[in-house]
């Protein structure tokens, strides 16, 4: 791919779609310029998956410096503040930052601001998780249900424990905003582009590629600790195979669900860059 023209001192950011290439791009960028690479991805701020949710591999690793890529333990609580506040010293650091992923919400909490929003009791998260969405949704505000992914079932139940530990509608709180950390304006800011058969041809091609490396072994490793109900075991590819290893579906069964909903995940991400990143710009890999 030709590289976009960056100064070696711009920070940047990469947003896209999942299996668009963008972490290929960021490495790049970081041995042709320097810099540290730090993940923008909600998945893979997890150590109990690696192939299955794409992080770069150890030979990756060590071509560049990564930051934020398998800490977390897979029943920890994270979300975009937590993800805000463990950036945040990462951008004054002694290298350039190079932000990489398709957590769109991180991306705006960091260019836009984010509110500081009270955490969540662990009673209401409990009683959250046994909530249907549409429960959920029946007592959040129209302002609310009109700036988040409705159906996404992880912002739904943000929005919902929100309002219920603090009384307040999410959106009150996302009119309260402070400065941004890292505005666009200050950025290299680029959004992938791509064909949308292009990128379901490399989805198909990618989920085969980690069974081949064995990904059916990372997800055996966490049998016994599999929880629909938490974020980590939420990733693209864990349930299906999950699935496949209960004996519910078939080998090919799973890949054609983790396909589908891949490809469907694939839908929310590009639209939502198209609606909240107008300002970046558009990247296309095969330039």
């Amino acid at each position: 791919m030709r590289l976009p023209q960056i100064s070696p001192d711009q920070p940047v950011l990469i947003a896209g779609p999942t299996a668009s290439g963008k972490s290929a791009l960021a490495l790049e960028i970081a041995q042709n310029q320097g810099g540290v690479i730090i993940n923008a991805d909600a998945s893979q701020v997890y150590n109990c998956w690696n192939l299955i949710t794409a992080r770069p591999s150890i030979a990756e690793e060590e071509k560049a410096e990564h930051a934020l890529y398998g800490h977390l333990p897979y029943d920890a609580a994270y979300s975009a503040g937590h993800w805000l506040r463990e950036v945040k010293p990462l951008l004054s650091g002694p290298h350039r930052p190079i932000l990489v992923g398709g957590t769109g919400l991180y991306y705006t909490a960091l260019t836009v601001g984010m509110a500081e929003i009270p955490l969540t009791p662990p009673a209401i998260r409990t009683t959250a998780d046994d909530l249907a969405t549409e429960d959920m949704m029946a007592v959040l505000d129209s302002e609310t249900k009109a700036r988040i992914d409705v159906k996404n079932r992880a912002r739904v139940q943000r929005a919902w424990e929100v309002q219920q530990a603090t009384g307040k509608p999410l959106s009150a709180w996302q009119d309260d905003t402070p400065p941004p950390l890292l505005p666009v304006e200050s950025c290299a800011a680029l959004v992938f582009d791509v064909d949308k058969k292009w990128l379901e041809s490399r989805i198909r091609r990618r989920f085969d590629q980690m069974i081949d490396q064995g990904a059916l072994d990372e997800a055996r490793a966490m049998q016994d600790r599999y929880d629909p109900n938490l974020p980590s075991c939420r990733a693209i590819g864990v349930p299906e195979l999950m699935g496949h290893l209960n004996g519910d579906l078939t080998l090919e069964q799973a890949r054609e669900k983790a396909s589908v909903a891949t490809r469907q995940f694939a839908k929310r991400q590009r639209t939502w860059f198209r609606s909240k990143m107008q300002d970046w710009t558009a990247y296309s890999p095969s330039e």
